[in-house]
């Protein structure tokens, strides 16, 4: 490898973890000094995750240097969809669960009783 590839590469490479580093400091921030409500903030750590994501696909992980990426492309897309599918699905599980296993409150307990018959 010739000595300007080399410094074209770790130049890539230090640049990458700068903004990973920059991206997970801001994302800490946020959370931590409650700089934003909840939605706005939840936006922005999504904004800073797939920034993060974009930096380290092509600056660690060389995705767009191929001769030919397209075959990556499909089995990453391939990828991508079934993580988005076991995440969404795991969170329509937990959020589900959450709803049904939920107790009720003395209020609704007693509420819920003195609508029912009695049947003894």
């Amino acid at each position: 490898m010739s000595e300007a590839k080399y410094y074209a590469t770790y130049r890539r490479y230090i640049a990458g973890f700068a903004g990973s580093l920059v991206c997970t400091i801001a994302a800490f921030i946020i959370v931590d000094r409650h700089l934003l409500a909840l939605w706005p903030s939840v936006w922005a750590i999504d904004a800073l995750a797939l920034t993060q994501f974009s930096l380290q696909m092509v600056l660690f992980l060389h995705v767009c240097d191929e001769l030919r990426p397209r075959w990556r492309l499909a089995a990453f897309s391939f990828m991508a969809l079934v993580v988005l599918i076991l995440v969404g699905g795991s969170i329509w599980i937990m959020y589900n669960l959450n709803y049904r296993m939920s107790r009720p409150s003395p209020q609704q307990i007693n509420s819920y009783m003195n609508t029912q018959d009695g049947g003894f």
